[in-house]
C-alpha cells in the first residue's frame, strides 16, 4: 500500500454523463492540481460498434456541461491496437490528471488491460494527486474481483467472479465494487445488484473469500474516496452499501466517513444484519411513480390496455406521452442506454398499433359485412321458396340497422345508409 496517496477515486453506480453528475465532475476537477486535463478511456466499450460515439458523447458532455475540454485515450483492444497506438494511449493517460472510464463490459476491459501498464498508470495518477472516475462497468474492474455481467446475465454462464484490476487493493481496500445496486429495468423481474437479482446475488456472495467486503452503489450515486483527507463522501441521489459477513452499513447522499471504514475499522455500531430488500413486484406503485422506468412501464400497460378495450384515443395519448418522456430524458441527460431501451419500447408499441389496425375492419361496412352477407343468403333462400313474408322481414330488419338492400338484375346488393 502506498504511504501517502494524494488523489481521489470516484466510483459511480451509473449516470456518469447525466445531469446528476455535472456538479460532481466540476467539484472533482476543482480538486486536482494544476490545469485540469481530463481524459476518457474507451476500453470497456472497445468491442462495441458505437464505441467512438460513446467517446464523442463524453467529449461533448464535458465541453457543454462541465465547461472543460476532454481528450480520448483510445485503447479498444490489446489484439488490434498497434504498439504505436498503445504508446499514444499510455502517454495520454500519463499526462492526464483526471481519467473517466465508463460503460461497456467489465470482463472485456480487464482482459485488455491485464498485460498493459494501464493499471499502474492509474495508480500513479491517484498517488500524484489526480482523480480516477470509474463508473458503471468500469467500477466493477477496480476491485479485487470483477463480476462478469454480460457472461452471466446475457450468455447464461455459471455464476463466477474473475480477478479484477485491484486498483483499490493498492490503497489497502479489499473490496468488490458492484454498481447498478438498485437497478429496476427488469420491471416485473428482479435486476438489482447489477442485473443479477437478489437470489442469484446471494449465491455470488458465497463464492467470494470471507475477508472481501462488497461495496454496492445505487444508480446515479457516487462514492468518492479522498485519500488526501482520508475521507469518503457520498454524492448523487441514492445510497451506497457496505456488505461484510452477512451485515451491512448504509450511507446516503451527503454522508462523510473515514476511509478506514472501508478497510474494516470504525463505525462498529452501524453494522446491521442484511435485511431482505423488496423485489420490484413487492413495491407499491405509489412509492415508485417518480422512477423513469416505472413511468415507462405504466405507459406501456396503459397502451396495451387501451388496444384491448378498443380505445384509440387513449392508445394514441400513451404513444405521445412516451415520446415526450424520451425527449425530456434526453434533455435531462438521462443514460443513453436507458433512452435507447425506451425507444425500443416505443417502436414495439407502434408495431402493435399497426398490427391491430391491419387486422381490424377498415370501415363500418367491413365490420358488418360478414353478418349482412349471411342474412342476405338466408333471404335469397326464403325468396326461392316463395316465403315472401319472412324474406321481407329480413330486409326490414336490415333497414332498421341502416343497411339498404336493393334487388337488381345482377343480384342483390347492399349499402350502408
Amino acid at each position: 500500500m502506498t504511504s501517502s496517496p494524494k488523489g481521489t477515486i470516484a466510483l459511480m453506480g451509473s449516470g456518469e454523463l447525466t445531469s446528476t453528475m455535472v456538479e460532481v465532475h466540476k467539484e472533482l476537477l476543482g480538486r486536482v492540481s494544476g490545469i485540469p486535463r481530463p481524459v476518457f478511456l474507451d476500453t470497456p466499450a472497445g468491442f462495441q460498434l458505437n464505441v467512438d460515439q460513446i467517446s464523442q458523447k463524453a467529449l461533448e458532455y464535458f465541453e457543454r456541461h462541465v465547461q472543460c475540454t476532454m481528450t480520448v485515450a483510445s485503447f479498444k483492444s490489446a489484439e488490434i491496437t498497434t504498439p504505436y497506438e498503445a504508446e499514444q494511449a499510455y502517454r495520454t493517460l500519463r499526462e492526464a490528471n483526471y481519467v473517466l472510464i465508463g460503460p461497456g463490459s467489465p470482463s472485456y476491459a480487464v482482459r485488455q488491460w491485464r498485460k498493459t501498464p494501464i493499471g499502474e498508470i492509474l495508480i500513479r495518477l491517484i498517488e500524484s494527486g489526480g482523480c480516477l472516475v470509474a463508473a458503471s462497468a468500469a467500477a466493477l474492474t477496480v476491485g479485487r474481483f470483477t463480476l462478469p455481467v454480460y457472461e452471466i446475465y446475457k450468455v447464461g454462464e455459471e455464476l463466477h467472479w474473475i480477478e479484477g484490476m485491484n486498483i483499490l487493493g493498492h490503497f489497502g481496500l479489499d473490496l468488490v465494487v458492484v454498481p447498478h445496486w438498485n437497478n429496476a429495468e427488469g420491471g416485473t423481474h428482479d435486476t438489482r445488484f447489477c442485473y443479477m437479482g437478489g437470489s442469484r446475488f446471494e449465491r455470488l456472495k458465497m463464492l467470494l473469500p470471507e475477508d472481501v467486503r462488497i461495496l454496492g452503489l445505487d444508480e446515479h450515486t457516487a462514492c468518492i474516496l479522498h485519500f488526501d483527507t482520508d475521507e469518503v463522501e457520498v454524492k448523487g441521489i441514492g445510497h451506497i452499501f457496505l456488505h461484510y459477513q452477512g451485515k451491512e452499513m448504509v450511507f446516503k447522499k451527503g454522508d462523510r466517513f473515514s476511509i478506514e471504514v472501508l478497510r474494516g475499522g470504525g463505525l462498529d455500531g452501524k453494522w446491521k444484519a442484511v435485511s431482505k430488500q423488496p423485489t420490484p413486484s413487492d413495491v407499491a406503485a405509489g412509492d415508485r411513480d417518480t422512477s423513469f422506468w416505472d413511468r415507462i412501464h405504466e405507459i406501456e400497460r396503459l397502451f396495451h390496455g387501451s388496444l384491448e378495450k378498443h380505445r384509440p384515443r387513449e392508445a394514441t395519448n400513451a404513444l405521445l406521452e412516451l415520446d415526450r418522456i424520451i425527449w425530456q430524458a434526453r434533455q435531462d441527460l438521462e443514460s443513453e442506454e436507458f433512452i435507447s431501451q425506451a425507444r425500443d419500447i416505443l417502436r414495439e408499441m407502434i408495431v402493435s398499433l399497426g398490427t391491430r389496425l391491419e387486422t381490424s375492419p377498415k370501415d363500418r361496412a367491413d365490420c358488418v359485412g360478414p353478418v349482412v352477407n349471411e342474412l342476405l343468403k338466408l333471404r335469397n333462400e326464403l325468396r326461392n321458396k316463395k316465403q315472401w313474408q319472412q324474406a321481407d322481414a329480413i330486409r326490414e330488419s336490415l333497414a332498421r340497422a341502416d343497411v339498404i338492400v336493393e334487388d337488381t338484375k345482377e343480384g342483390t346488393i347492399w349499402r350502408l345508409k
